[in-house]
């Protein structure tokens, strides 16, 4: 249960290649950045340093790319989700693909912070022992890109299927740069190359898809109420037990983002929000879906932003106020973790609440809130099972 949109909403992830030197500063003093924190304590890194001063170069490493850009975004949606919004999907492009996976709970945190940090060092490794190369072709039909990679005969494939007329080829240099020249000569108005350290979503991957299966058994998926467009087929999945396969597949596999925009769509999805750094992929929806509502959550000033694009109303049921809205002095306390959630026995609706005070518990980790105000009610039930950063109750700030 949670604060929804009457538009169909989905939240999408974005991949490597959408982090940037400073993308942590916005955030330090925002209560999400806890988020930074215990990803440092599973990693064993210094999430923090690399998201506040690393330079560009240190950031294009896959291994820090990828970790990065999983926290930031999950950062963002933590920020979104204390503001009571949910979406009736998810999906994310390639690494984003963990981060869906991580929001909807069929990944807990902390494997999804471990199986980012070994996909990154799997990739890594496979690329050093393979070396290739991607570049985007613009401008070109789908299936004329394909016919540019069958033509060059080499080592090159199609690796992301972006959006119409925005397509990467991927294999080995001298495989990709005849494939871009016969891309030039079926019509391709520019063919640019990517700085990425691998030629991802290829047979380049099979070392990398090998050496991840176990860490993507061991993190054991579970079962979502919200599902996930997948990359490898672009369909909507929730069944735990589905996604070892999908992952493994998705690193030599091509990444089917249009389709799986094309697939939202036909869902029912009217409104996409992006969350985390970069904003491509809101581009990418725009070239797709013609008509969506688009936005782009990647600092903290953009969340009053979306509270007013999606037009937030209170929950049906007994808690509904007529007419009122969610603003920004409404916010929601959320779970620090899964299990099963118990009330505070001396909170009820209505109390004043400090900040730091436990308004429950889920299992053995208390839940605190990051807020001063009044409880207006508790959304989660008592003994419900609950998912990380889940809703547990809505107060109004000071």
């Amino acid at each position: 249960m949670g604060l929804t949109s009457p538009s169909v909403l989905a939240f999408t992830f974005p991949g490597q290649g959408s982090q940037r030197p400073g993308m942590g500063r916005p955030w330090t003093d925002h209560p999400s950045w806890e988020l930074v924190d215990e990803a440092t304590d599973i990693a064993g890194r210094d999430v923090g340093a690399l998201l506040l001063d690393a330079e560009a170069e240190e950031l294009r490493d896959t291994r820090n790319a990828q970790l990065t850009t999983f926290v930031s975004s999950l950062m963002v949606l933590d920020a979104v989700e204390r503001l009571g919004i949910e979406p009736s999907y998810c999906a994310g492009h390639s690494l984003g693909e963990y981060t869906a996976l991580t929001a909807t709970g069929a990944l807990g945190f902390d494997d999804g912070v471990r199986l980012v940090i070994a996909r990154a060092a799997a990739m890594h490794d496979a690329g050093t022992e393979r070396p290739g190369t991607m570049a985007a072709v613009l401008g070109l039909d789908d299936d004329q890109v394909d016919v540019a990679c069958r033509r060059a005969d080499e080592e090159v494939w199609v690796a992301n299927y972006n959006a119409p007329g925005q397509v990467v080829i991927a294999g080995s240099s001298k495989g990709v740069a005849a494939a871009g020249e016969h891309a030039r000569s079926l019509g391709a108005k520019k063919v640019m190359p990517l700085p990425v350290s691998g030629a991802f979503h290829t047979p380049f991957m099979t070392a990398a898809r090998d050496r991840l299966r176990e860490a993507i058994g061991a993190a054991d998926p579970r079962d979502t109420e919200v599902p996930v467009v997948a990359n490898v087929d672009a369909h909507a999945h929730g069944e735990g037990a589905e996604w070892g396969r999908l992952l493994s597949a998705q690193l030599s596999s091509p990444v089917r983002w249009k389709h799986s925009l094309l697939q939202l769509a036909a869902l029912g999805v009217t409104d996409f929000a992006e969350l985390g750094p970069g904003g491509v992929l809101t581009g990418m929806v725009k070239r797709t879906v013609p008509g969506a509502r688009t936005i782009s959550v990647q600092t903290p000033e953009d969340l009053d932003k979306m509270l007013e694009w999606v037009r937030v109303e209170l929950p049906s049921g007994p808690t509904r106020v007529e007419g009122e809205h969610l603003f920004a002095s409404e916010r929601l306390v959320v779970s620090p973790t899964a299990g099963v959630f118990a009330k505070a026995a001396e909170i009820a609706d209505g109390d004043m609440i400090e900040v730091g005070t436990i308004v429950g518990r889920v299992g053995e980790h208390p839940v605190v809130s990051p807020f001063a105000g009044q409880i207006q009610s508790f959304i989660a039930i008592e003994t419900e099972r609950v998912t990380a950063r889940q809703p547990i109750a809505w107060l109004r700030t000071l």
